[in-house]
């Protein structure tokens, strides 16, 4: 019986003692690398290159390299918040910290509305996507088949949710070295199909055929590649050790520039960007050539794996946003409450309320209208970057007497200069039609979002949490 009684002692002081660690029997780091890629890589990669590439020409790889510096600075920002003050709701309770609850109420759901009409133009691709096999089945069939898949993973667990995404995450990735290594391969001759004529005289011949002026305007759809980044910080959470949290971002942020520019590259090699269809991958436009049996399925397959992990993590971003807002105050406290298994249902259901209602707009709206507004979507997810960047560099002094683990490099000229580099981005985007629309709606619903919280709390108080 005292034998029973020190191992019990023993047991909770461990658990006591990786508590102050910052360790938990949660996701290793790798998971949470693999979360992040899964969450980030989605079908616009795989289909909206095209544009990108149609936009800027060659010159898309220095767009992706200049959005995976700015990511990588962003990410920086979020993992030196999350090691020196680890806490529930990441970016948004930075936020609050940094400039008040206004701001994290503003930074929350920004992210929470961006996130429900992301879930809802994936779930509408996804069912686009499907109709291929089956063109007979009505659209919003397949969309409410994989909109209650994506909750019923949700509704498994975090540890059950991070085995899914990065089934997923290597599905994708794994294509895409697949297709490197091919392109390599033909590169060095190693493999020479007689049948195909490739692009001998280089990607790098008219590298930027439209001028800056293309290479401007495309900046924000590869903005768009990297969307979703803040859920390495939200998921961080669950890691068993939070002092892993650079080690997984900067891990992810490696793996994504490294795919996304050597695919693109020899997407380009295999086929000249002007021949690059907008409403086709590039990826299956630069092997339509090769004849390879079954192409068109086995992408359509790879797509929809893309746009579904990509689906499931913002579901799993934004109903753990809402948690933490519930937390605070700045949502309704029931949506707070979790069940036996850690997962709040009523968070996860309010979210499904709202994606079923941009579903139904999806429908009814006109197309082009409804673009504006999942354009709208994604300008807001890199606007929220700036809140990240500006929270790390008001907060920075406080951590300034603890012992950093980790801080972010170059401070604070990279802090500053990821803020110019997302406006510059932004402010692109003003050049396209569509995308001018977007900028100007997404900065609509942030005024909105801003009113909502100054009508709401005009008399009452969000009590600060230090």
């Amino acid at each position: 019986m005292d034998n029973e009684q020190t191992v019990k002692q023993t047991v909770r002081h461990k658990k006591a003692e990786n508590r102050e660690q910052g360790q938990t029997s949660g996701l290793a780091w790798w998971q949470l690398s693999l979360i992040g890629i899964g969450s980030i890589i989605g079908a616009g990669f795989f289909l909206g290159t095209s544009l990108s590439i149609k936009t800027a020409g060659p010159a898309i790889l220095i767009d992706y390299l200049f959005a995976g510096i700015t990511a990588f600075f962003v990410f920086s920002a979020l993992a030196e918040m999350t090691v020196m003050d680890p806490v529930t709701g990441s970016f948004r309770t930075y936020a609050k910290k940094a400039f008040g609850n206004s701001i994290g109420f503003i930074s929350g759901w920004m992210y929470w509305l961006a996130g429900v009409l992301i879930i809802s133009s994936e779930a509408v691709a996804l069912a686009t996507f499907t109709q291929f096999w089956f063109p007979h089945i009505p659209l919003w069939i397949f969309t409410v088949i994989y909109i209650v898949i994506a909750f019923g993973i949700n509704l498994l667990g975090v540890k059950n949710f991070g085995k899914i995404e990065s089934i997923f995450a290597i599905v994708k990735l794994s294509t895409l070295i697949i297709f490197i290594i091919f392109g390599a391969l033909l590169l060095t001759h190693v493999i020479s199909p007689h049948s195909v004529s490739l692009n001998e005289k280089s990607v790098f011949k008219h590298f930027v055929p439209t001028g800056i002026k293309g290479m401007w305007s495309a900046l924000i759809f590869v903005f768009f590649s990297f969307g979703g980044i803040e859920v390495i910080g939200i998921a961080s959470s669950e890691l068993k050790n939070k002092k892993d949290v650079p080690k997984a971002g900067i891990g992810m942020l490696i793996a994504l520039v490294s795919v996304y520019i050597l695919s693109i590259y020899f997407a380009l090699y295999m086929v000249t960007w002007n021949k690059i269809d907008e409403s086709q991958s590039p990826f299956v436009t630069a092997l339509a050539s090769f004849n390879l049996p079954y192409m068109d399925s086995i992408f359509n397959i790879i797509i929809i794996s893309a746009a579904f992990s990509t689906m499931v993590g913002a579901l799993f971003s934004v109903t753990n946003i809402l948690i933490s807002l519930a937390e605070d105050g700045a949502a309704p406290k029931s949506l707070a409450t979790k069940n036996h298994r850690g997962i709040a249902v009523r968070s996860l259901y309010l979210t499904g309320f709202a994606v079923a209602a941009s579903l139904i707009f999806s429908f009814i709206l006109p197309g082009k209208l409804y673009e504006y507004i999942t354009t709208a979507a994604g300008v807001m997810l890199i606007l929220n970057w700036t809140i990240i960047l500006s929270s790390q560099i008001k907060l920075r002094p406080n951590y300034k007497q603890n012992g950093a683990t980790f801080k972010m490099a170059g401070f604070p000229f990279t802090s500053y200069m990821g803020i110019a580099f997302i406006l510059v981005a932004v402010s692109g985007a003003m050049l396209h039609a569509t995308q001018r629309m977007g900028v100007l709606i997404s900065l609509g619903l942030i005024i909105i979002i801003g009113f909502t919280y100054q009508i709401i709390f005009r008399s009452k108080h969000i009590p600060q949490k230090n």
